[in-house]
């Protein structure tokens, strides 16, 4: 295989497919939907098991990504979810995309490999991932340094537990039940995403008369939240 000859240029060694097709409603941390399944499709020249061996008996991975989708102006201070969307901290004390190099990094459910040499993909769970995401790095993760009991996470320091009722108008109800016959898995993967409440931070906890979408996977989902549920009024294909 040939080697890189300019190694200060960062370059995609593979890009994600991911059941979230636009920005609006990914997770905003991995793992806190697991339904949200999708591959690390690799590139060519390193699509070969060789690169692998040994990963099976890792259950997670760190993924190093792009914000692709983000304009590349970066902000000193951001304005976190998890703050309400009206304080500021500063870029570094945040995981805000509008960073200086636009790089992030997300923990994955790792659930085996598919494919063979020069056509390889790393099947995953738990995407907070933008289908498309390009892909630098991939390395195992290691529950004995990685995760430290006793560190502190500031404002963010507890799972985000405020998770909203999820129900299906008639119509929708009708239309998934149609759809699951081909995929069973939409339904949970819809609820857990939509019980996070996607909306901006600054609409969260406030009546909100709106009628919101969203892509996900191959649908078109449009919601509602009505007594701090969230009412799900259609669920269609998207052919496109």
């Amino acid at each position: 295989m040939t080697q890189p000859t300019d190694k200060s240029l960062l370059k995609p060694i593979a890009r994600v497919v991911s059941p979230y097709r636009e920005k609006f409603g990914i997770p905003r941390q991995s793992l806190l939907v697991e339904e949200a399944r999708g591959w690390l499709v690799m590139g060519p020249d390193l699509a070969r098991r060789a690169a692998f061996e040994g990963l099976d008996g890792f259950s997670h991975i760190w993924v190093i990504f792009g914000f692709h989708a983000c304009k590349p102006a970066y902000r000193l201070r951001v304005r976190p979810p998890r703050l309400g969307g009206n304080r500021e901290v500063g870029v570094f004390a945040s995981r805000s995309p509008f960073r200086p190099n636009n790089l992030g990094l997300s923990v994955l459910r790792f659930e085996g490999l598919e494919g063979d040499d020069g056509d390889l993909r790393l099947r995953v769970a738990g995407l907070d991932l933008l289908d498309g995401t390009p892909v630098y790095d991939i390395k195992p993760y290691l529950s004995y340094s990685d995760c430290v009991p006793d560190a502190r996470s500031g404002y963010a320091a507890r799972r985000p537990d405020s998770l909203l009722t999820v129900e299906f108008a008639p119509a929708a109800e009708a239309h998934l039940a149609s759809l699951e016959q081909e995929a069973g898995h939409l339904r949970p993967l819809i609820v857990r995403t939509l019980a996070l409440d996607p909306r901006p931070a600054y609409r969260q906890g406030r009546e909100d008369a709106r009628v919101y979408g969203m892509r996900l996977a191959d649908l078109d989902v449009r919601w509602r939240v009505a007594d701090d549920r969230i009412v799900v009024e259609e669920v269609l294909r998207v052919t496109d």
